[in-house]
């Protein structure tokens, strides 16, 4: 693995100019390393102990980036909590280029074209809480974007609560193209770009899909699989906006997400999201919204005959439903252990947990040991314990590569986030290395399993910027 800068494409940036705006990072001539994803930078042919050189800081600080990048700040619009708006885009992010398919990507690099008056900075309590819940995220298996390296900034940025100090994510993404990148050219009516973009999506993420409702359709199926998975370990992403929302079908964008530690389907994080429209719950809903939007966009490419794209692209969404539904049984009555355990039955299951206040992670990781022989049933009540035996044998083996024994519990992302305010990343690497294996019983980390006391339950999360 050479030790030298990698060669950075640029597949993304070789698109028309109005699909971008070059961007420079700002100045943080006191950025330091927090983090280096050993795996992840060689399965990306980059040599970490490169990254870890006052040359890959300049890269991963945007500082002094190699010869060979390119950087620019996407543009793209989105519908946000159902509100249009025709022109977002990369307000504090960089695409420096891509390695191996992947886009090498800074958040928190300073203002650009796109920042509408914000300063474009992160602080470094957004970089801890994506990193962390990133990489857990792909260690439980769900389609995500990735974690690559993390750097203090050196300098304070003003938030709500105050001054705090900065920090910049490296994310690496199959691709950064979202549902609001279409509709951005859509809103400007400009079919030409909505062409080129979407022949890029193919040619970069689903070379199979044939044409524009092709696409549509890899993107409703990826999706389908994507919230089902974030539901059946408890995951809510927060801020399931058209921007937010990947043409790759993997989770981006980890805001005001939460894992829920007591089960209520309508469980909310997000200290903007007042009236619940994001919630545990809602999210296969939004998901087909989402899409809807999406299919909108791309209805000129479907079909030259306006009612005949309709068409085409209602059928195609109708598929949402069915595939969101199988994908979400699936996974529930394998969390159950139950091959074929009937849709009442986990309904009533998740009933039971909301009334008893379960600990979403912890009752299911229980039933496993039961299934086990590990454990009594007393934590479990008499009559739905009953009804569960009674739905057939249930399959430990599946129950155990389906329910983690460790989550990203919100209380100890904070606590890390808190000490690494104060310069320790010791929690930080810890939460890292525990999450490495979330299936696995570690002795070492069985602290983690425990859900929050009354006093360290976190009740809001909140954006980043």
């Amino acid at each position: 693995m050479s030790s030298q800068a990698p060669k950075l494409g640029h597949a993304y940036a070789s698109l028309p100019e109005r699909f971008y705006s070059p961007a420079k990072a700002a100045n943080f001539p006191d950025a330091k390393l927090i983090e280096v994803n050993d795996h992840l930078a060689e399965e990306l042919g980059i040599d970490p102990d490169w990254l870890r050189s006052i040359a890959g800081l300049g890269l991963i600080s945007g500082l002094d980036p190699p010869s060979n990048a390119k950087p620019v700040a996407q543009v793209y619009a989105g519908h946000q909590f159902g509100g249009f708006v025709p022109r977002l885009g990369d307000g504090r992010a960089i695409l420096m280029g891509e390695m191996r398919g992947y886009d090498i990507h800074l958040k928190g690099t300073g203002p650009t074209e796109f920042s509408r008056n914000g300063d474009g900075k992160s602080a470094l309590g957004p970089v801890i809480r994506e990193y962390l819940v990133s990489e857990a995220m792909h260690a439980l298996g769900v389609p995500t974007t990735r974690a690559l390296a993390a750097v203090t900034t050196g300098e304070s940025v003003i938030r709500q609560f105050g001054p705090e100090p900065g920090g910049i994510f490296t994310r690496v993404a199959r691709s950064h193209t979202r549902v609001g990148t279409l509709q951005y050219f859509a809103a400007q009516q400009d079919t030409e770009a909505l062409e080129i973009l979407t022949r890029h999506c193919i040619d970069h993420m689903y070379p199979d899909a044939e044409g524009a409702l092709g696409l549509l359709e890899k993107v409703i199926a990826r999706q389908a699989e994507l919230v089902a998975h974030w539901m059946s370990l408890g995951f809510i992403h927060g801020v399931m906006n058209t921007d937010n929302c990947a043409i790759s079908g993997d989770t981006i964008d980890y805001g005001p997400c939460a894992f829920m530690d007591t089960f209520h389907p309508r469980c909310v994080f997000s200290s903007i999201d007042r009236q619940g429209r994001y919630s545990w719950e809602n999210q296969a809903k939004i998901a087909h919204w989402n899409l809807t939007r999406l299919a909108e966009t791309l209805l000129p490419l479907i079909d030259k005959d306006v009612e005949k794209a309709k068409e085409k692209a209602q059928s195609a969404l109708t598929q949402f439903a069915p595939e969101f539904r199988s994908e979400y049984l699936r996974r529930f009555r394998a969390k159950l252990g139950l091959k074929d355990g009937s849709e009442s039955f986990i309904n009533t299951t998740l009933s039971h947990m909301a009334d008893t206040g379960k600990d979403f992670t912890i009752f299911f990781s229980k039933l496993t040991k039961l299934a086990q022989g590990d454990a009594s049933g007393d934590y479990f009540k008499n009559d739905w314990l009953t009804s569960w035996r009674a739905e057939g044998k249930a399959d430990a083996h599946l129950m155990r590569a389906n329910n983690p024994v460790l989550i990203p519990r919100n209380h100890q992302v904070q606590n890390a986030i808190q000490q690494a305010y104060e310069g320790d990343f010791s929690l930080f690497r810890r939460l890292l290395e525990a999450w490495k294996n979330p299936f696995t019983e570690q002795p070492e980390f069985s602290d983690l399993e425990k859900p929050p006391t009354e006093s360290e339950r976190v009740r809001e999360t909140f954006c980043g910027t």
